[in-house]
């Protein structure tokens, strides 16, 4: 295959990606599903398990918005070597009075199907000098 078609599909998954994050920091859930396939899995974070599709992802994000204020800024993409590509994520949890609960870096793992997130996974990162 093409190098630079496999450069040119990095590129159009790490903008949608990051499109995804700014949406979810935004608490815009619809302009972030818009980048997610309809049976997307997504991990629930915050009870275990996973979520499947949009209405699931929907009423997860809104029943997490309503305990915690989580912010995730990506800090760098790579790809897996298997089509999937790994974003590092400065992770801040707060709770709704502002105080912080969680402050790390984490790794989401994406697949992708006809140009959507197909699905996510979260995976710690090992720190170094600890």
């Amino acid at each position: 295959m093409n190098p630079l078609l496999l450069l040119a599909d990095h590129v159009d998954t790490g903008d949608l990606l990051a499109r995804t994050y700014a949406a979810f920091n935004a608490r815009d859930i619809e302009a972030a599903l818009t980048a997610m396939h309809p049976d997307v899995a997504w991990p629930n974070g915050m009870e275990g398990g996973t979520v499947v599709g949009h209405r699931a992802i929907r009423d997860y994000w809104t029943r997490q918005w309503g305990m915690i204020d989580p912010s995730v800024e990506p800090v760098g993409f790579s790809s897996t070597g298997d089509g999937r590509v790994a974003v590092e994520v400065h992770q801040v949890v707060r709770d709704l009075a502002g105080k912080i609960l969680k402050d790390q870096v984490v790794r989401h793992v994406y697949a992708f199907e006809d140009g959507l997130i197909r699905s996510m996974e979260i995976r710690e990162v090992e720190q170094r000098g600890e």
